[in-house]
């Protein structure tokens, strides 16, 4: 070739795709699953054509290949939502907390802020603290405190997350709160609805509270100092979040407040000093880490932030929360490094419908009337946490298996009101260790020997008065 037509040839030459001679084999793959993924891709042809590619490459083709065959990746099944009308005045407000990363003037990069948001649920009326650090549960009380005093008093029902700061264990739905909040909570005298585990749908006011809060007021602002801040974002509530109009209830939530702060229950006064508390961090996958192996704690323990106490005790490792001294798990340690350590109990078992675990409760209670009522008020009383409850009634009784010893126990709850599953067992308990005394006191003296019940007669005062005047009984 002489020097232009060499030019031109390498010009107009178009490179060839490494991965076109297996197009028609991709194709074929996408539209019998449509929802496969690039990388899922890049190994079927490293195991079955030993293909030498980049990922980045087999994206790009996957990518070429499903728009030109037309194949749509396939995506799972969306959760769907109903609409909840709003609450009564003044009968509920929500609270999450919020992390933002803004621009810090003196450092000259990014600092990370943390936000305690409230929002009362019918108003859509706002207030927020801002935190330089990761609050703790004292932090967060005295947040409250002053949400209570810039809404002029509390509502009826708080709504959070189920955070560390919160909460240490839901305890088959008698919750146990960390010693600050639950000291907190009974001085107020609120309510708390505590969600579900990764479920943030259920308290979506606070949600979008939050997220409005990080991108129309933290969002490119500068910032100087903590008090600074508060000091700016106070001022654009009152001009800016509580001042237009609310994109749903197309009201002015600071007119609404106006009505609604009627209805709040007025706040006591109370200042409290807690002890600051030393912890370690759970892991995603309600897991900790000791010494090389994984111990399993139960589903629902994790939350961002969660941590707990190891100790070791006798070769067994006692999981227990920061907070509050209850044990949440108990497992042998391993000495092979590696392992994950699991309890069968950990894992929550879905298989077996509510009606029918309540009526094979009910015939191990003795299908009496009084079972009945006893499992009726559980389902009424601990709504979301009743395959817990039920549950843990069966593993009580599994324990003891002693009909006398569970109608007793049973009896003592309903004659005391005690509707929950941890009261149960924990009568259950107390009688059977009652019974196995008398028994050892009856083996320790032979002598002794319980009399059955005598049933005695009863005679009327009329018989007794004729007795006296001399006639015949």
């Amino acid at each position: 070739m002489d020097p232009d037509t060499f030019h031109s040839t390498v010009q107009n030459r178009q490179r060839r795709n490494t991965l076109e001679l297996y197009e028609g084999i991709i194709a074929d793959w996408l539209r019998r699953f449509p929802g496969l993924s690039a990388s899922q891709i890049l190994d079927w042809l490293v195991q079955h054509y030993q293909v030498e590619v980049s990922e980045r490459t087999v994206r790009r083709s996957v990518q070429n290949i499903r728009d030109k065959y037309s194949i749509p990746k396939a995506h799972e099944s969306q959760r769907q939502y109903a609409a909840v009308e709003d609450p009564p005045m003044g009968y509920q407000m929500q609270v999450d907390i919020g992390v933002t990363h803004v621009e810090d003037v003196h450092k000259r990069n990014y600092r990370r802020l943390y936000c305690v948001a409230c929002v009362l649920s019918h108003s859509r009326y706002k207030w927020g603290g801002w935190y330089t650090t990761a609050l703790t549960s004292q932090q967060l009380v005295t947040a409250l405190e002053e949400c209570f005093e810039y809404f002029g008093g509390m509502p009826e029902e708080l709504v959070f997350d189920q955070d560390r700061l919160v909460a240490v264990d839901e305890n088959f739905g008698d919750i146990i709160y960390t010693y600050e909040f639950e000291k907190f909570r009974q001085q107020m005298g609120f309510r708390v609805y505590l969600c579900r585990a990764a479920d943030p749908e259920s308290k979506g006011r606070i949600e979008a509270v939050v997220k409005y809060f990080k991108q129309h007021f933290a969002r490119y602002r500068q910032f100087t100092s903590i008090s600074l801040w508060d000091e700016e974002f106070l001022a654009w509530l009152g001009r800016t979040a509580n001042a237009r109009v609310h994109g749903t209830t197309k009201k002015i939530p600071a007119e609404v407040y106006e009505q609604e702060k009627l209805f709040l229950k007025p706040v006591p006064y109370t200042k409290n000093v807690f002890k600051t508390i030393v912890t370690r961090q759970v892991h995603k996958d309600n897991t900790v880490f000791y010494k090389g192996c994984r111990y399993s704690l139960p589903m629902g323990t994790y939350r961002p932030g969660r941590e707990v106490s190891l100790e070791e005790v006798d070769g067994k490792l006692l999981i227990s929360d920061d907070i509050d001294p209850v044990v949440l798990a108990e497992h042998p340690v391993s000495a092979e490094k590696g392992r994950l350590i699991r309890n069968s109990n950990h894992i929550r078992d879905y298989s077996q419908p509510l009606d029918n675990m309540q009526q094979a409760l009910l015939e191990i209670l003795g299908n009496t009337e009084r079972a009945q009522m006893f499992l009726m008020h559980i389902r009424q009383l601990k709504g979301r946490y009743v395959r817990d409850q039920f549950q843990l009634i069966e593993k009580a009784y599994e324990e003891h298996q002693d009909p006398a010893v569970l109608q007793q126990a049973l009896g003592y709850c309903i004659e005391n009101s005690l509707y929950s599953a941890t009261d149960l067992r924990d009568a259950l308990a107390f009688f059977h260790k009652m019974q196995k005394d008398v028994q050892k006191e009856i083996a320790s003296n032979p002598k002794v020997r319980l009399l059955p019940k005598v049933q005695t007669q009863k005679r009327s005062l009329s018989e007794y008065a004729a007795l006296l005047e001399g006639g015949d009984a």
